[in-house]
C-alpha cells in the first residue's frame, strides 16, 4: 500500500465526494483514507440466524426474517405520509413501516418475492413491528453469504444527511477496492510467528467484514497488538536515546549523612516497598546513566521519606539536590518536615516560592552558586532562569501532573549533563495507563502502607442527614480532634462555587458558635499570607474546623485532623476524592471521610461514591476511574494523541499491551537503530507514518 494513499482525502473514495467528506470530518473526525480504514465497527450483528415472527420476544433487539411482502400501502397522518407493509414468513404476519425514502422503498419492493428482512424490533401495544429495516432479495443475500454485519458509530446529523450504517459499509468496501486489498506488513517475521498474527490484509478485511467469529477475533488481536507495539516502541526508542546520550552523575557512596539519618533519625521501620524503591534508585545512581524514574504510591505510602533518603545519597557524593512542589503550602510543609528530620545533620536547606522576599532570594541564589546550599525546596520559582546551581545532581518533582512538560524539562537545563530526576505522584494510575503514558520512564511503585496506619472509615450522607453529621463533628471536637470541610471549586463555576463555600462557612458559624469553636476558612483566591495564617492555625490546633476548597488536597499533613467532610461530593472525580480523603488518617486516631451529596445524583456519581465507600486502595479506585472516564481524562487533562487508540482498549487488553511492550523492549535491545534487514518494515512504518512526527530518535 502506498503511503500517499493513506494520506489521500476521503472525498476521493467512490461514493463520498466533497459534501459528505466534510460531514464525515466534522462529525467523526475522518479526514483521510487512514482515518476511514481505522474507523472500526463498535459491534457486529449476527446475520447467520433466521427467526420466525412467532419467536420474536424482548430478549433480543435485532431480528432477521425470511418471507414475502403481502401488501404495500401509503398512509397519511396530517400532512405526512408513511408506507405500511405486511410481511409474511409462511406462518405469521408482521407490520413494517417507513417514514423516509418512500418512493425508493416503493420502487425496490415487489409483492410476493422472497426477501430477507433485518432490523430493530419496535413494540407497540405488545405487538412487534419493524421500522426502517434493511431488506434484500433472498437470492442476493445468499450470494453475499453475510454472517456478521458491522455497525459503525454514528450521529443524528449523519443519519439526517443520509449517511446510514449501510452507506458506511458501502464506502468502506469501496475503500478496500481503492487499496486493492493490499496493506503493508509493519511488523517483523519473528513477532508474527511468535504470536501467530494473521496478515494485515486478512486483519483489515475481517475486522470490517468478518467471515466468522474466529477470524474476527484474530483480526482484532492483530490490530490491537500492532497498535500497542508502536505505542510502546516510541517510548522504548526515547528511553534508549536518553540512556545512551545522557551520562548520569555517579553516586557510588552511601556516606555519613545517609547512615546517620538511617541509624539515628529514622523513627520507624521502612516497608518492603520503600526498601525496594530505594534499592532501584541506588542502582540508577551507580549506573553512570541518567535516572528518570516515576515513583507511584498511594496517599500516605511514604514516598517523601524515600525521596529524602535518596537526596542524602546525592549530598554524600558532594552534589546539590532540589525538590519541587506544585503549591506553596506543600513546598512549605516539605521544608518544615525536612528541617525537622535533618536537624542534627548539618544539611543546609532553603525554601524558594513566589512569596520569598528579595533579600532572602539573594542569599539563596548566592549559596546555590557557591555550592553552600545542599537542598533547595520550592515551587515553580525553582524553574526561573536566575536559579543557578553549582552542581545539581538530583531533582525530585512532587505531584508531577501539576506541572507542564515544558516546566519539567527546565530542570534538565540546570546542569550539564542533566541531573537524575525522580518524578513522584500520589495519584494511583492503572498499570496499563502508566505504560501508555509514561513508557519512557523507569517505574517504581510503593504498594503498601506503613504498619499501624488505619483505613479511613468512609460513609455517604445526604443533605437530609446534615444535623446528625454536625452532631458527629461536635463529638469528635470534644475528643480533641479537628475537622476539614471541603467545597468544590470548579474552574467554570468559580463565582457560584465560592458562594457555596461562603454560604457553607456561614452555616457552620451559626451551628458552631464562636464562644465554643474556632472556624477557619481558606481558598485559592486569598492572599498567600492569609492562607498561611489559616493553615498555621489549623496545624497548631488553634482551629477546630477548617472550611476550604481543594487547596488542601495535596500534601497537607495534620495528624490531629480525623474527619474529612466533602460537600457536593458528587461533583468531584474519584482521584480527587481519594486525595482529599488522604488528608485524614495520619494520626493514631480512628478517622472518617463523610461524602455529602444531594438526595438525587447521577448513576456515574453513585458509582464513584460507592467505590470510595467500599475501598481505601487508590489503585483499585483508579481502575474504577479508568472505566468511568476513559484513559484520556483520568489525570484531569485530556491526553489527546498519546492515548488515541483506534481499537486497543486499556481496560480489556492488558495482556496484549504487556506482550507488545516486551517485544518492543527486545527489539530496541537487539537493534536500537532498526537497521537490520529483518526490521525493515518496522523502520519504514515509523519513518513514513504521518501520525508519528517525533520518531526521529532512531536516526
Amino acid at each position: 500500500m502506498k503511503d500517499t494513499k493513506l494520506n489521500t482525502s476521503i472525498e476521493f473514495v467512490k461514493g463520498i465526494g466533497k459534501i459528505r467528506a466534510k460531514i464525515l470530518k466534522d462529525e467523526l473526525g475522518l479526514k483521510n483514507c487512514s482515518d476511514l480504514l481505522n474507523f472500526f465497527p463498535y459491534k457486529y450483528l449476527d446475520r447467520s440466524k433466521n427467526y420466525k415472527i412467532k419467536d420474536i420476544d424482548s430478549s433480543n433487539i435485532y431480528f432477521q426474517i425470511i418471507g414475502v411482502f403481502k401488501s404495500l400501502n401509503y398512509k397519511k397522518s396530517g400532512n405526512k405520509y408513511r408506507i405500511e407493509a405486511i410481511f409474511y414468513d409462511g406462518e405469521t404476519n408482521i407490520k413494517v413501516l417507513w417514514f423516509k425514502g418512500l418512493s425508493w422503498v416503493e420502487k425496490s419492493i415487489k409483492i410476493n418475492l422472497k426477501y430477507v428482512l433485518f432490523g430493530k424490533i419496535n413494540w407497540f401495544d405488545n405487538k412487534p413491528s419493524f421500522i426502517h429495516p434493511d431488506f434484500e432479495k433472498l437470492e442476493n443475500f445468499k450470494l453475499k453469504k453475510i454472517k456478521l454485519q458491522p455497525v459503525y458509530s454514528s450521529t443524528e446529523k449523519l443519519i439526517n444527511s443520509g449517511i446510514s450504517n449501510n452507506y458506511m459499509i458501502k464506502i468502506i468496501k469501496n475503500l478496500f477496492i481503492f487499496f486493492e486489498n493490499q496493506f503493508d506488513e509493519n511488523l517483523n517475521e519473528s513477532i508474527n510467528k511468535k504470536y501467530k498474527l494473521i496478515s494485515p490484509n486478512q486483519a483489515y478485511i475481517n475486522v470490517h467484514f468478518p467471515k466468522d467469529l474466529k477470524l474476527l477475533e484474530q483480526a482484532r488481536f492483530r490490530l490491537k497488538f500492532e497498535e500497542f507495539f508502536f505505542n510502546q516502541l516510541k517510548f522504548k526508542i526515547s528511553h534508549h536515546k536518553i540512556k545512551s546520550n545522557n551520562s548520569g552523575y555517579f553516586f557510588p557512596s552511601v556516606g555519613s549523612k545517609f547512615n546517620s539519618f538511617f541509624n539515628n533519625n529514622l523513627t520507624f521501620e521502612l516497608t518492603n516497598s520503600q526498601k525496594k524503591v530505594l534499592k532501584e534508585i541506588r542502582n540508577d545512581f551507580s549506573s553512570k546513566k541518567q535516572m528518570i524514574r516515576l515513583l507511584q504510591g498511594d496517599v500516605g505510602s511514604g514516598k517523601t521519606i524515600v525521596a529524602l533518603m535518596s537526596m542524602l545519597i546525592c549530598i554524600d557524593n558532594d552534589f546539590q539536590t532540589c525538590l519541587i512542589a506544585p503549591t506553596e503550602i506543600l513546598a512549605t510543609q516539605h521544608f518544615n518536615s525536612f528541617n525537622s528530620a535533618l536537624s542534627n545533620l548539618n544539611v543546609n536547606i532553603r525554601l524558594l516560592t513566589g512569596s520569598t522576599k528579595l533579600s532572602e532570594r539573594k542569599i539563596i541564589f548566592n549559596d546555590l552558586k557557591n555550592g553552600l546550599l545542599n537542598i533547595l525546596i520550592g515551587t515553580h520559582a525553582v524553574f526561573e532562569e536566575n536559579v543557578v546551581f553549582k552542581n545539581l545532581g538530583f531533582a525530585v518533582i512532587d505531584e508531577q501532573h501539576r506541572f507542564g512538560v515544558k516546566q519539567r524539562s527546565k530542570i534538565w537545563e540546570k546542569n550539564n549533563p542533566p541531573p537524575h530526576v525522580l518524578i513522584m505522584t500520589a495519584t494511583p494510575i492503572p498499570r496499563t495507563l502508566t505504560m501508555s503514558l509514561y513508557g519512557d520512564l523507569d517505574l517504581s511503585i510503593i504498594d503498601e502502607l506503613p504498619p499501624g496506619r488505619k483505613d479511613v472509615i468512609t460513609v455517604s450522607r445526604k443533605d437530609k442527614n446534615r444535623l446528625k453529621v454536625f452532631g458527629f463533628i461536635k463529638d469528635q471536637i470534644k475528643k480533641g480532634r479537628q475537622i476539614y470541610v471541603v467545597y468544590p471549586l470548579i474552574e467554570e463555576s468559580k463565582k457560584m462555587d465560592l458562594k457555596f463555600l461562603e454560604d457553607g462557612y456561614e452555616s457552620i458559624i451559626k451551628e458552631f458558635d464562636i464562644n465554643h469553636y474556632t472556624v477557619g476558612i481558606m481558598h485559592g483566591r486569598m492572599k498567600s499570607s492569609n492562607k498561611d495564617f489559616e493553615m498555621n492555625n489549623f496545624l497548631k490546633g488553634k482551629t477546630n474546623i477548617l472550611v476550604s476548597t481543594t487547596v488542601i488536597e495535596v500534601g497537607v499533613n495534620v495528624p490531629n485532623a480525623s474527619v474529612m467532610i466533602i460537600e457536593n461530593a458528587e461533583r468531584f472525580g474519584l482521584s480527587q476524592l481519594h486525595q482529599l480523603r488522604g488528608r485524614v488518617g495520619r494520626g493514631s486516631y480512628d478517622s472518617y471521610c463523610i461524602l455529602m451529596t444531594k438526595d438525587k445524583i447521577s448513576d456515574d456519581a453513585k458509582v464513584r461514591i460507592d467505590a470510595m465507600v467500599k475501598s481505601n486502595d487508590g489503585f483499585k479506585i483508579s481502575e474504577v476511574d479508568l472505566k468511568l472516564r476513559g484513559p484520556g481524562n483520568i489525570l484531569g487533562t485530556q491526553q489527546s494523541g498519546i492515548l488515541d487508540f483506534k481499537i486497543a482498549n486499556l481496560l480489556e487488553d492488558g495482556d496484549i499491551l504487556k506482550n507488545a511492550s516486551n517485544e518492543a523492549t527486545i527489539l530496541i535491545k537487539n537493534d536500537s537503530k532498526l537497521i537490520q534487514n529483518k526490521n525493515y518494515n518496522i523502520r519504514k512504518f515509523i519513518l513514513n507514518n504521518p501520525f508519528n512526527k517525533s520518531w526521529n530518535e532512531i536516526g
